[in-house]
C-alpha cells in the first residue's frame, strides 16, 4: 500500500509529492492529463515573496495586502503561515532551478530575483519569469519529480474516494487510455485537483476540465466545502477567446481605456473593483481595450512575449501598435474543499487537500494576485510533509472493493443506455447561465432563477448520456463525467450566493452594496447522510 496517494499532477501536487518523498513516503501521482497540461501553466504574472528587491518590502505588508484583498473573511494565522514562508519558498524554487528573471544588482540568489507590482499590492512583490512564471515553476518541479524517480500514473480521472469509517483509504479512478475503473489503496491522500471556474464554460480563462472534479469527490464523500460562492473574475482576457492577459501587463504600465479612449478605473486596484469598473463599461455600451503601446515593443517582447504572442495569434492583433480587446471572465475559485490548519479535510480523516481545490482560509472574498503561486508552493510543502506524518500510524490494511464496483457499474450503465439526450448543448447553457446570472454583478431573482434552471437540468441529466460507446480513450465519457461534477457543484455555489446578502470582494450584489458584519463569516457546506 502507497503511503501517499496525490491526486492531481500540477503545481501543488507536484510539491506536495516532492515534500513527502523527502519526508521518507511511498508517493504515487495521479493526474487526468499530464502534468505540464496543468492549470499552473496559466499563472502568468508571478509569485508573491517580501524579499526587497525592488523597493522595500515586509512580509508584515504582504500579510495586510493580503487580508485587505480578502475582505477580512480570511484566517490570519494561515495567512501569516503563507506570507511568512515567502521568501523561503523562493530560496527553495531557487535551489530547483527556476529560472526567475534577474536584476543587475551585484549581489547573489534570492536577492537578485526580479520583482513587480500587481493589482492590490503596497509594493513590488512578484517574483517573475517574464510571463511565463507558473509555465517555469511547473516544468522546474516536473523534472525534478522525475529526477527524484516519483511515480506517475498519467490520464487517470479520479472517480471517487474510498472511505472506511471517516477515514481515506484511497480512491477510484477511470484509466482513460482502457477504459477500466482501478482501486489505488493508500495510508493518505492529498487532493490537488484544482477549481471549478470552468462552470462558467466559455467565460473562463481556464481549460475545460476545471470543473471542480476533486472538490466534488469530497463532498460525496462526506467531506465539507466553503465559500463556494467567491469566485474571482480576472479584468483581462481576450475578448474573444478569454484567453488570460496577465495582470503583470498592467503592473508594468498598461491602461484600460473605453471606447471614447477615457481611462475609468486604476489599473492597480484589486482584481474584483477592476472587473466590475469594466462590466460597467461593457453594460453601458462601451467596449473596453488594454493598452499597452506606450510601453514599446522592445520592453514588450523582454517583459510580455507570450501576451503578445497570444493577441497575435487569437485577436490577429498587434499590441505594441494596436489596442487590444478584453472582457473580464472566470479566473479563480477562492472557496473549495473545507479544510483545517494542518490542510485535513474537515468530515475525512487521513484525506488532506491543497491548492485551488482547498479552502486554506488565505484568500477569502478576493484573492490577491501573486498568491496563487505562493499558496501552491508554501501549503504544497507543508501538507506533504502533514500527509507522510497521518501514514505513519495510519492501518496498512486496504479497503474493499465496493466503491470499486458501484463505479464499475455505474459505467456500465452509460454504456448501455440507448438514445440519450445531448448533454453538450447543456454545458453551454450552463455557462451561459452562470455569467450572466451568478457571475460578476449579482441580484437574487437572478440568483434564485439560475437555481431553478440548474435543477431543471439535473433532472434532465437522468435522460443524458454518452453516444461514443469505445471503451478506450473515451472523450465524451469524461466531459460527460466533468459535467455532472458541474452540475452537483452548481447549487452549493449559488445557494452560497442567495445566502450571502451582502457585497464581499468578489461576491458583488444589487440592493447589498456594503459589506454587513454579520456575514463576515464563511458558509460551509456538507451532505449528511439520510440515516443522520
Amino acid at each position: 500500500m502507497i503511503d501517499v496517494l496525490i491526486i492531481g499532477s500540477g503545481g501543488a501536487g507536484l510539491t506536495a509529492a516532492l515534500s513527502a518523498q523527502e519526508a521518507g513516503a511511498s508517493v504515487l501521482v495521479v493526474g487526468k492529463t499530464y502534468p505540464t497540461n496543468s492549470q499552473t501553466s496559466m499563472a502568468q504574472g508571478g509569485i508573491n515573496a517580501a524579499l526587497s528587491n525592488v523597493g522595500e518590502d515586509h512580509v508584515s505588508s504582504h500579510i495586510a495586502d493580503t487580508v485587505k484583498s480578502a475582505h477580512g473573511l480570511c484566517d490570519e494565522d494561515m495567512v501569516r503561515k503563507m506570507c511568512a514562508d515567502g521568501p523561503e519558498t523562493i530560496k527553495w524554487l531557487e535551489s530547483l532551478g527556476v529560472p526567475f528573471s534577474r536584476l543587475d544588482n551585484g549581489k547573489s540568489g534570492k536577492d537578485t530575483v526580479a520583482q513587480h507590482q500587481m493589482g492590490g499590492a503596497s509594493a513590488k512583490r512578484a517574483c517573475y519569469a517574464q510571463d511565463y512564471t507558473g509555465l517555469k515553476i511547473l516544468h522546474t518541479l516536473y523534472d525534478t519529480c522525475l529526477k527524484e524517480k516519483i511515480e506517475f500514473l498519467d490520464e487517470y480521472y479520479l472517480l471517487n474516494l474510498i472511505i472506511k469509517d471517516g477515514v481515506a483509504k484511497g480512491a477510484t479512478f477511470l484509466d482513460i487510455r482502457t477504459g477500466e475503473v482501478k482501486q489505488i489503496d493508500a495510508k493518505s491522500v492529498v487532493m490537488a485537483t484544482g477549481g471549478y471556474a470552468s462552470l462558467y464554460h466559455g467565460f473562463t480563462t481556464n481549460a475545460y476540465g476545471s470543473t471542480g472534479d476533486g472538490v466534488a469527490a469530497a463532498l460525496r464523500a462526506g467531506g465539507a466545502v466553503s465559500d463556494m460562492e467567491f469566485i474571482q473574475f480576472h479584468p483581462t482576457a481576450l475578448k474573444h477567446s478569454a484567453i488570460l492577459i496577465s495582470e503583470s501587463a498592467r503592473g508594468e504600465g498598461g491602461h484600460l481605456l473605453n471606447s471614447d479612449g477615457e481611462r475609468f478605473i486604476d489599473e492597480l486596484k484589486p482584481r474584483d473593483e477592476v472587473a466590475r469598473a469594466i462590466f460597467a463599461q461593457i453594460k453601458e455600451g462601451q467596449r473596453v481595450f488594454l493598452d499597452v503601446r506606450h510601453l514599446g515593443e522592445d520592453k514588450l517582447m523582454e517583459l510580455l512575449p507570450q501576451e503578445i504572442e497570444l493577441c497575435k495569434i487569437h485577436e490577429h492583433i498587434d499590441p505594441a501598435k494596436e489596442l487590444i480587446p478584453i472582457k473580464p471572465v472566470a479566473h479563480y475559485t477562492m472557496g473549495g474543499i473545507d479544510v483545517d490548519y494542518a490542510l485535513e479535510v474537515n468530515g475525512i480523516k487521513g484525506c488532506f487537500a491543497v491548492g485551488e481545490c482547498s479552502n486554506a482560509k488565505v484568500h477569502g472574498a478576493n484573492r490577491l494576485g501573486g498568491n496563487s503561486l505562493l499558496e501552491i508552493i508554501a501549503f504544497g510543502r507543508f501538507v506533504g510533509e502533514n500527509a507522510y506524518k497521518h501514514s505513519i500510524y495510519a492501518s496498512s490494511k486496504p479497503a474493499d472493493a465496493t466503491q470499486k464496483e458501484k463505479d464499475i457499474l455505474e459505467i456500465k450503465v452509460l454504456f448501455s443506455q440507448e438514445n440519450t439526450s445531448n448533454f453538450y448543448p447543456y454545458r453551454e447553457l450552463l455557462g451561459n447561465l452562470f455569467y450572466e446570472k451568478v457571475g460578476i454583478v449579482r441580484e437574487n431573482h437572478q440568483l434564485h432563477e439560475a437555481l431553478d434552471e440548474v435543477i431543471s437540468m439535473q433532472i434532465a441529466q437522468k435522460e443524458m448520456g454518452i453516444s461514443d460507446k469505445n471503451q478506450t480513450n473515451n472523450q465524451n465519457l469524461i466531459d460527460f463525467l466533468e459535467f455532472k461534477n458541474a452540475l452537483l457543484l452548481a447549487p452549493t455555489i449559488i445557494s452560497a450566493a442567495i445566502a450571502r446578502d451582502e457585497s464581499r470582494g468578489a461576491h458583488y450584489k444589487v440592493g447589498f452594496e456594503n459589506e454587513d458584519n454579520d456575514f463576515k463569516k464563511h458558509i460551509v457546506l456538507q451532505w449528511k447522510r439520510e440515516e443522520v
